[in-house]
């Protein structure tokens, strides 16, 4: 299932639109991240799975996929786990 969240970022004093897609398929258990992401943001799955799992829901056991758009432009700092976050537990089939 995929579902899309609006988010931003910004580079300097300039904000530029990011879109965040999260799929969620059958598969062995794995969390990936495209889209030119820094090394925090590569990080932000164990933030992201923490917090789902002390807000008292369920982290997906399927292979998810998070893909952040443009991927011309470089994704910085933790700003994007909230987006992530939420997209996930849309995209959840359970």
């Amino acid at each position: 299932m995929l579902s899309r969240v609006v988010s931003g970022g910004v580079f300097g004093v300039d904000a530029y639109r990011v879109d965040v897609e999260v799929d969620v398929a059958r598969g062995l258990p794995s969390f990936s991240v495209v889209g030119l992401p820094d090394g925090a943001v590569k990080e932000s799955r164990d933030r992201v799975r923490a917090a789902i799992k002390n807000s008292g829901f369920a982290f997906p056991q399927y292979r998810v996929t998070v893909n952040l758009a443009p991927a011309a432009v470089r994704k910085e700092g933790a700003s994007f786990d909230l987006p992530v976050a939420m997209a996930l537990l849309a995209a959840d089939p359970d």
